[in-house]
């Protein structure tokens, strides 16, 4: 299992940034547009880690972890048939790959394809 994309929802994305360049010793780059305005670093594992602003007046900070896989639509199907709820269907992210996202026991959870 490799998490290709690790992504923290917060009101603070400046001072997450900061805080994580400080401790953690990565280098945020400008909002990226294709990933919700996400500040993203690369960390040494060849993931991302991005921190952004809520998308939507109800979306609570999170952090939420991006697994990688082959095929996502197969990892979707799976998730629900085990009783997960597809939340975001996958979704193709420009320049990215492929994203889908599930919650089961409450517990947000995504996928990732390149």
């Amino acid at each position: 299992m490799k998490i290709q994309y690790l992504e923290i929802v917060t009101s603070e994305v400046d001072a997450v940034c900061e805080t994580y360049s400080v401790v953690h010793g990565v280098e945020f780059g400008k909002s990226d547009p294709s990933l919700g305005g996400a500040r993203t670093a690369m960390l040494a594992s060849g993931g991302m880690l991005g921190v952004r602003a809520p998308l939507r007046d109800t979306e609570e900070p999170v952090v939420r972890h991006y697994v990688l896989v082959d095929d996502i639509q197969a990892a979707v199907d799976a998730a629900a048939k085990s009783g997960a709820e597809v939340a975001l269907p996958p979704m193709e992210l420009p320049g990215h790959g492929t994203c889908a996202i599930v919650i089961q026991g409450g517990i947000e959870a995504g996928f990732w394809q390149l």
